[in-house]
């Protein structure tokens, strides 16, 4: 996926960000921000078009949506085992009716309660590093004993006091559970991760685990929806099932889209819609294969979804799918532009600076559209990418094609958000390039997302015999994906093709985009980052690698600088077409890395470019961000669909609006809360 940030950007390789955004001066801001606290901006966005849907499809939407949302404790889980027991006591805190929501001190348990509803964990969404409320253990330990002991997570025979000793380290304490994913080198990844794909393993015995799994070239993605365990000295999955681990939260999954098949809108979907709810039942990991098949196939139908365990990057062995789902509707006036692009992916592959023998000979089936989200759920909310491309697997991706889709009005409410922000007028310091930026910034953005997810992620093809990224790069596998598929997009967006193709009006639209992307991984994606510490969340790492890749080769010919400017640094591009010609070198020997395997040479490109950080270049960054009054992550509050009846049957389905963050987490964990505390 393409994820967002309010500077410039999920494996569906779902990716882009607003970092790599501009936005027009004459748009509102005022229109979509509803809240903000921490380094945190929540937004609204706008459905347009949902009115005008029948009510067939209406109601489809409203089981898909409903089927979810009852996912939700899952990611809670999945990012680590105490999460849904710290939910569930501040939910019993916030929704004490003799709380007294006042002063410094709530204030401060107030906003830690926000960071951990918007992280969906107790871990930042983007940092993956453990965050601890500023409040007094002493007043958050009052508050939990003023709570009914009914409404508190409480074991078989604990008592409020024993329970305020096992919560208090858990929520307070910075050294437990340190970390929900660690990608650092020369650890072990998963006895050092604190997410809850594992328990009681270490790396070597997950890898010599799925090692013993057929490797035929096209396998279902072992490990997929599973959390590995040790019981009685030998390895085991506890299977994401009905009957398995989370199966009273997927068997209301599988309640709802039952009700959905019927009114599918196309016979593809009806399948696809089956074939669902069958693998939520079962498990079967092939069954998840046959559901992408017929799910890819259905190109015809206004209303679409994702949902199942997809992104592998809150694992740092990248296999096991965090939950996600993301309900929408065509937007058929923003698809031509995108639908253009997939028009041409064969083009695109057979002009690609790649080696012959890494390059496709046949593209098969990119549907690629623009859509427009009705309501995202688990790890796609309330952080949200802004480009899916599914599914994940190369062999069926190779075999039976892949959908492409860019979140039109997720990334417009994007736009809205950082218009006069000050952000560009204060890290661009060429005139020129500011007016360019500012013109063409929010096509060029567009049309990098457009070509990550469509042609990027679906070129290329991995040797025979030559196993999974999962398998060949490990840990680096996530970065390497999103970085290849981004230099994908830097490649072409500055051919002439592009032009002929009517998708943009000239190569300005590329320079835009490389004055962005350069400034955005050379310098501004460091506002993510506190002081000390190194690059470790994928897509930053991707970011950082393609843009000091290219600076550092292209040094002796000053195709890229750092420059001074009264006391402040800036990134000159000096040379674009030979900017665009290093792109294409680091993009043959990116996809040479995954065609043959390479892990070694994947790791010295990630662990050179990617990871280290200037400390002084950090601290001027930090310092002139801190200025602007920005905070760099935004997220999005969730339409809602309500049924109206009459008679027992449904008549129509209304999309109501809401600008209460808060109050929209509670709702949720009234309505959708269907596991235990702890799985």
């Amino acid at each position: 996926m393409l994820l967002a940030s309010s500077v410039a950007m999920a494996t569906a390789y779902s990716c882009h960000s607003p970092e790599n955004s501009t936005s027009n001066a004459d748009a509102s801001p005022t229109q979509v921000k509803i809240d903000e606290f921490a380094d945190l901006e929540i937004l609204r966005y706008d459905v347009p078009g949902f009115e005008q849907l029948s009510l067939q499809q209406k109601k489809l939407a409203y089981y898909l949506y409903r089927a979810a949302l009852s996912g939700r404790d899952i990611i809670y889980d999945q990012r680590g085992k105490n999460n849904l027991t710290i939910r569930k006591t501040l939910e019993a805190i916030f929704n004490h009716p003799k709380t007294e929501k006042s002063g410094n001190e709530w204030t401060k348990l107030k906003e830690y309660a926000g960071r951990f509803w918007f992280s969906n964990g107790a871990h930042h969404h983007y940092s993956n590093d453990k965050f601890v409320p500023e409040c007094s253990q002493d007043y958050f330990a009052d508050l939990v004993r003023a709570c009914d002991p009914a409404s508190l997570p409480l074991q078989d025979g604990e008592d409020v006091e024993a329970f305020i000793a096992r919560i208090t380290p858990v929520i307070f304490d910075p050294k437990l559970d340190p970390k929900m994913v660690n990608l650092t080198e020369g650890i072990d990844h998963v006895a050092l991760s604190s997410n809850n794909f594992y328990e009681g393993v270490t790396q070597k015995e997950v890898e010599d685990f799925y090692a013993g799994f057929p490797h035929t070239g096209q396998d279902p993605e072992w490990g997929l929806n599973s959390k590995v365990v040790k019981e009685n000295g030998q390895l085991t999955e506890k299977v994401w099932k009905s009957g398995g681990m989370y199966g009273s939260a997927i068997d209301q999954m599988i309640s709802w889209l039952e009700k959905a098949i019927p009114l599918a809108e196309n016979p593809q979907q009806k399948q696809a819609l089956t074939l669902l709810a069958e693998y939520y039942k079962t498990g079967d990991l092939k069954t998840w294969d046959e559901y992408n098949k017929a799910w890819v196939q259905d190109t015809a139908g206004t209303i679409d979804f994702a949902n199942g365990f997809i992104e592998v990057y809150n694992d740092a062995m990248g296999i096991k799918g965090s939950y996600e789902a993301v309900l929408s509707l065509k937007d058929f006036e923003s698809t031509k532009r995108i639908k253009a692009i997939a028009d041409e992916a064969q083009w695109f592959e057979d002009n690609s600076p790649l080696m012959p023998e890494h390059k496709k000979k046949q593209v098969k089936g990119i549907s690629a559209k623009a859509i427009t989200v009705i309501a995202e759920a688990g790890d796609a909310a309330p952080s949200t990418p802004i480009g899916i491309n599914l599914p994940n697997s190369d062999w069926l991706r190779k075999d039976y094609g892949s959908k492409s889709v860019s979140l039109s009005n997720i990334v417009h409410a994007y736009n809205e958000s950082s218009a006069n922000s000050g952000f560009l007028e204060e890290f661009v310091g060429d005139t020129a390039k500011l007016r360019r930026m500012k013109e063409y910034g929010n096509l060029a953005s567009d049309l990098h997302t457009d070509m990550h997810e469509c042609i990027g992620h679906a070129s290329g093809q991995i040797n025979p015999g030559v196993g999974t990224t999962d398998k060949t790069l490990k840990s680096y596998a996530s970065c390497l994906e999103e970085a290849r598929a981004d230099l994908v997009a830097l490649y072409y967006i500055l051919d002439p093709k592009l032009v002929e193709i009517g998708v943009m009006p000239s190569l300005e639209v590329g320079k835009a985009e490389y004055d962005s992307y350069l400034m955005n991984g050379l310098m501004t994606q460091l506002t993510r980052i506190k002081p000390g510490d190194q690059i470790e969340e994928a897509h930053m790492r991707n970011r950082a690698l393609n843009a000091y890749w290219v600076y550092e080769k292209g040094k002796a010919d000053q195709v890229v600088s750092f420059e001074k400017k009264d006391g402040k640094t800036y990134v000159q591009i000096n040379d674009y077409e030979k900017l665009r010609t290093l792109f294409g070198d680091l993009l043959r020997e990116i996809q040479r890395i995954k065609s043959e395997g390479d892990y070694e040479a994947g790791k010295n490109l990630v662990e050179t470019y990617g990871v280290k950080v200037d400390p002084e270049l950090h601290n001027e960054v930090l310092e002139r961000y801190a200025k602007l009054k920005l905070r760099p992550y935004k997220g999005f509050v969730q339409p809602k669909l309500t049924a109206v009846e009459e008679n027992g049957e449904i008549t129509d389905v209304k999309l109501e609006y809401t600008n209460d963050f808060y109050g929209q987490m509670l709702e949720y964990g009234k309505e959708y809360s269907f596991l235990p505390a702890i799985n």
